[in-house]
């Protein structure tokens, strides 16, 4: 006969909490000093908790993803401005970029139409949950009859997560630091669509922890070779000596939803 798992000797969390709400109303039970330290949020939002909140931040998403099960990622850095329909957005350029959304949703459908072979194990859309590219990711996931992540963060004019990320995987993150280490541990692939800063910022931090070799290589790939030979001289950063010509080997160009599948199914 199994054994029959021991009892915890000690009394719930979450009971406690319960409990701590049903105490008598008091002077003494309403003074701040008699919250719980950890259902105290002025306590937990304190500065000196701040090393807390960062673990926290940290374990929440992958306890979550860990009790999913999900192994590994595809990762859609893309900006939030690129346009669903095809023509609009505020500027021409962005009417141009729009093509870029359709991409999007149809490299995100064909890589989950491929994870439901792992039972959403294996390669994840994992977006920033937003608007734009990161909406086309998880709305191609959504298509395919799969799950995707949404990794948003509060900003001041952030809006709320896209409809199409899967609810038991969205999560809401204060720490950039944070967001950007849950974007890569379980990466298997980076797809970069044109994009701002944010953008930028996520590509370029990615390719210095690869370049650096505190990352593993990785398909990385850039959609759209026109826009970012137009806005980055890679050549010219190779030519003054700032990085590495084989540096320049750390990603490629794809345009297509076929020829990035295509790219990490032909990955070394």
């Amino acid at each position: 006969m199994k054994d029959e798992p021991r009892a915890h000797p000690f009394r719930d969390s979450v009971e406690d909490v319960q409990a701590a709400d049903r105490t008598p109303d008091t002077i003494q039970t309403r003074a701040p000093a008699y919250r719980l330290a950890f259902a105290d949020p002025d306590f937990m939002t304190r500065e000196e908790l701040r090393p807390v909140r960062l673990q926290l931040e940290l374990l929440k998403p992958q306890i979550v993803m860990d009790e999913r099960g999900i192994e590994s990622t595809i990762v859609l850095f893309g900006g939030a401005r690129i346009p669903p329909t095809a023509g609009a957005g505020r500027t021409p350029a962005l009417a141009e970029l729009s093509r870029y959304y359709e991409e999007a949703r149809r490299f995100a459908k064909l890589m989950t139409e491929r994870s439901m072979e792992s039972y959403g194990r294996e390669n994840v859309i994992v977006t920033g949950g937003g608007p734009g590219v990161m909406e086309a990711g998880n709305l191609g996931a959504h298509e395919a009859g799969g799950q995707s992540i949404g990794l948003n963060i509060v900003l001041p004019h952030e809006q709320a997560p896209n409809p199409y990320v899967t609810p038991d995987l969205c999560f809401n993150f204060h720490y950039f630091a944070i967001r950007k280490m849950h974007f890569l541990m379980r990466a298997k692939a980076i797809c970069v669509f044109p994009g701002g800063f944010g953008t930028l910022d996520e590509m370029f931090e990615t390719l210095t922890l690869i370049q650096t070799q505190r990352m593993k290589p990785i398909p990385f790939l850039l959609f759209g070779r026109e826009f970012w030979d137009k806005i980055i001289n890679w050549e010219a950063l190779a030519e003054a000596g700032t990085i590495s010509a084989e540096d320049l080997d750390l990603f490629q160009y794809v345009e297509t939803a076929e020829e990035a599948v295509a790219a990490i199914d032909g990955w070394r």
